[in-house]
């Protein structure tokens, strides 16, 4: 296998995992900082941008690998029922099983880096223009409209309501964080 395609492979099966990782830490960012972001709160710092950041990737970590894996280990267990394998799961104990779990694992880092960066830019882009700390609201917005236009390229649907969808579910998340005025 040559190395581009090895990659195009990687891509394929990673988009699900990179995807969440960048809206769900675009969406931690706007909620957890949403008050800070409007002035109720304290100003954006690079210390917060790393906090946000570290809690996306945690919540990012649990999520992606305890679904990915479970969603793998059903696959093989469905296997082996539909193979009338003679023990539950025996598939699943294999080495198929292991490459679900390293495949999950991976899913996992790719996932977390992206809800990290996700979290992590626009708010350091805010910390390093304190007086324009709605400026974060503005780039994490525009990175999920954008997003949004992507998806909706990638899959042969309407990239202006993809960009719409997603851009709107950015004003609407930020302003739940506003009224929740968690930070």
């Amino acid at each position: 296998m040559t190395p581009a395609r090895g990659l195009r492979i990687l891509a394929a099966r990673s988009l699900l995992p990179l995807v969440l990782g960048l809206v769900d830490g675009l969406l931690n960012a706007l909620t957890l900082a949403a008050a800070s972001l409007v002035g109720s709160g304290a100003p954006v710092s690079a210390s917060l941008a790393l906090r946000v950041g570290l809690v996306a990737l945690t919540t990012a970590a649990f999520a992606v690998f305890v679904a990915d894996y479970a969603d793998r280990r059903a696959y093989l267990i469905r296997a082996s029922r539909q193979l009338n394998l003679t023990r539950r799961g025996q598939l699943a104990t294999t080495r198929l099983g292991r490459l679900a779990l390293t495949r999950a694992l991976t899913a996992t880092v790719i996932a977390c880096t992206a809800s990290f960066a996700g979290a992590t830019l626009p708010l350091l882009a805010g910390a390093a223009a304190p007086d324009l700390s709605w400026i974060v609201v503005v780039l994490a917005v525009v990175a999920l409209t954008a997003l949004g236009a992507i998806l909706g390229r990638l899959f042969a649907g309407s990239s202006v309501r993809w960009a719409a969808v997603l851009g709107c579910g950015g004003v609407a998340v930020t302003w739940i964080g506003v009224w929740l005025h968690i930070a």
